[in-house]
């Protein structure tokens, strides 16, 4: 079974003229295949640097804890090293990749995750399949890799890498942000087709709860100041929704 383990992680990004910044203070956290756990928390609680921090991303700096997946040292692995590996991030804000297809861009991922170049016929079949259950124009795939895309053609992007690379640990960044109802609806159908197949852990990483309305959590963490400050079922986020975040923010910043 398909395991990311997560030991009193602490985190720290570089800060312009008043050197590093603590943002992660002690994160403990255990995702399995085939389970989902949604991080809620307020603006600055750490949640996006949890997701970097999991990927690789050079800006933040982990001084204390470990990140393993199925055993193995993520921390020990560059980012590329990571991907292959099996962990996936959907990101808050895609960047665009002028002059590389969508269609290249996908087969090229595959290639690496799979260790092979997908057999031709059967990558159409499939990529079309996928296109098809995320509602998004065959045209798309010959478009440069986010150019001008608009938010909720970003996001479906997202879901489409992550239908086609299957990863092990699946980490979505606020991917129902700047959604309207109909594209959180479909990017939702997206996302839960990956789940049912029972072999992807998805880390959802959200301020609201109107995507866990689609997507319903398995596990529910409360981040704040840099920790994980409670934890449930999906009744916590139902919650959430009723009173907020103020109580944990005075637990977090008490801590």
């Amino acid at each position: 079974m398909s395991t990311l383990e997560i030991k009193n992680l602490h985190v720290t990004v570089e800060t312009d003229g008043e050197g590093p910044r603590e943002i992660l203070k002690g994160v403990n956290l255990t995702v399995r295949k085939g389970e989902t756990h949604a991080i809620m928390g307020p603006n600055g609680s750490g949640k996006s640097t949890l997701s970097y921090s999991i990927a690789g991303h050079p800006k933040y700096t982990v001084t204390e804890g470990s990140i393993t997946l199925d055993g193995e040292d993520v921390l020990a692995m560059g980012v590329d090293a990571r991907a292959r590996a099996g962990i996936f991030l959907a990101m808050q804000y895609p960047v665009e990749v002028p002059g590389v297809s969508v269609s290249n861009f996908l087969r090229t991922s595959a290639t690496a995750v799979r260790g092979e170049a997908p057999k031709l016929r059967l990558w159409i079949k499939e990529v079309k399949e996928a296109m098809k259950d995320l509602e998004v124009d065959p045209a798309f795939a010959e478009r440069g890799v986010n150019e001008g895309f608009s938010g909720g053609e970003k996001k479906r992007h997202e879901i489409l890498q992550m239908a086609l690379l299957k990863p092990k640990i699946a980490i979505l960044d606020e991917t129902d942000s700047g959604l309207d109802v109909d594209a959180l609806r479909v990017v939702s159908t997206g996302i839960n087709k990956v789940r049912e197949a029972g072999e992807t852990g998805t880390l959802l990483i959200t301020h609201y709860t109107r995507i866990l309305r689609y997507v319903r959590p398995d596990f529910v963490h409360v981040m704040t100041g840099g920790r994980i400050v409670d934890e449930g079922g999906p009744e916590l986020a139902a919650t959430l929704e009723e009173s907020g975040y103020d109580k944990y923010v005075k637990v977090g910043a008490g801590a």
